[in-house]
């Protein structure tokens, strides 16, 4: 089997829809601003993770406001992941409808306005603010990978590298400052959480352009003609529900990474600002498996041995955490990262490469990340329950590596060399 071209690796949440031409002179004048489009690109991308990786530094703060239990507080990390598969089912209607562009300058409005909602001193407050920052970034999720495969298809490979580039960079960046962020506004959580909406802000006010010059494309829309038994029964074969059950594995020992590393750090004696660099050095180590894996996925005929490594590096990472968390903690973080960064990569592309065409990838996408990040949303919470019932964090990780163990069972059945 071949490598993949680039843009085979986009997922175009609009593959069955095709412009017209007034839609197409609508994409024509896009592209005649390029500089503002990348600008906007890359604003957006920083987005993406950043909402997220704010709270983990600070959860310990933020239980500590609100009295919360450690099942309580795992919600306000597993209440976005559950709206990242809520917003991904509607993200695709809404850029018919409505035109990628303005729907992703409505996610950023809406973004901005979450983070601010979740720091109001309420915590129905906090979780309905985390249900608006998930429900945004589901919505960046499905849409941007297609804009970039529509905008830019002969530089596919390149802007795919600043897209996933600029969405490590953001949350790598806002891990490592929010607990400094916090210090500078006197001790205030809030503040620091709160301070991130002014990313998405500039974000929304660089991408404007972009929705004015696009206004005339919405509704010139036609539908395309699929190709024969595109995109059909993909809920019905097991095949698909191989690759998003992966896909929902790997995004739950990802998010309890995300919900609970630094405070695994803390309890075991690390200050709060060194366990906050080191999850931000998790997060940027993530950059290498998520570059190289799908290189190298791409040119083999199946993928099991990926699959192995990928599972193996992240179980390793754990074990690590398990019975050495602050010695070993920079060595776990990168064992971690490589692996993390590595089965996101890995997952994306087997969407691809076990779908026949760009419709079925569409569709199996769309499967793939409303279930799987329905099935990610219980880690945080099934951890911090498991955590506050036992008193220790073992029990938890010992959970995480059984993920991983049914992660590569379901995984070495995807990598299968067959299509849906």
């Amino acid at each position: 089997m071949s490598r993949p071209d680039a843009d085979e690796l986009l997922l175009d949440a609009e593959a069955d829809v095709r412009p017209s031409p007034q839609g197409a002179a609508a994409r024509r004048a896009l592209l005649a601003h390029p500089v503002l489009l990348l600008a906007g690109i890359v604003l957006a991308s920083l987005n993406m993770r950043a909402a997220l990786a704010s709270v983990s530094p600070l959860v310990g703060e933020i239980s500590a406001a609100f009295g919360l239990s450690s099942t309580a507080t795992s919600l306000v990390t597993s209440v976005p992941v559950l709206f990242l598969g809520v917003g991904a089912l509607v993200a695709p209607g809404l850029a018919r409808r409505l035109g990628t562009e303005r729907v992703l300058l409505g996610a950023l409005l809406l973004l901005a306005a979450g983070i601010l909602v979740r720091v109001l001193p309420s915590v129905y407050a906090l979780y309905g603010g985390g249900v608006l920052v998930g429900t945004a970034i589901a919505l960046l999720n499905v849409l941007m990978p297609g804009l970039i495969k529509r905008d830019f298809p002969d530089r596919a490979a390149s802007m795919t590298s600043v897209y996933t580039g600029a969405m490590i960079a953001g949350a790598t960046v806002v891990a490592a400052a929010s607990v400094p962020l916090e210090r500078a506004f006197g001790g205030s959580w809030a503040a620091s959480l709160a301070f991130w909406s002014l990313l998405a802000a500039v974000a929304a006010v660089v991408w404007l352009p972009q929705v004015l010059i696009a206004r005339g494309r919405t509704g010139h829309e036609v539908r395309a003609a699929a190709g024969r038994g595109a995109g059909r029964g993909v809920w019905r074969s097991a095949l698909a529900w191989q690759v998003t059950l992966f896909m929902g594995l790997q995004s739950l020992w990802s998010y309890v990474l995300i919900a609970w590393m630094p405070t695994i750090f803390t309890d075991q004696g690390m200050s709060r600002s060194t366990a906050g660099v080191v999850f931000a050095f998790n997060n940027l180590i993530q950059v290498a498996g998520a570059f190289l894996v799908p290189l190298l996925a791409g040119r083999m005929r199946g993928q099991r041995p990926l699959v192995v490594l990928v599972t193996s590096l992240v179980a390793t990472g754990y074990v690590g955490l398990m019975v050495a968390p602050v010695a070993g903690a920079w060595l776990w973080a990168a064992v971690l990262g490589v692996g993390q960064g590595g089965a996101v990569g890995l997952a994306l592309t087997l969407i691809v490469l076990r779908s026949g065409d760009a419709v079925t990838a569409s569709r199996l996408s769309g499967m793939a990340q409303t279930v799987g990040y329905l099935l990610a949303a219980a880690g945080p919470l099934a951890a911090g329950a498991v955590h506050e019932a036992t008193g220790t964090w073992t029990v938890p990780i010992a959970l995480v590596l059984g993920v991983c163990g049914a992660a590569l069972a379901v995984g070495l059945m995807a990598a299968r060399d067959r299509k849906v």
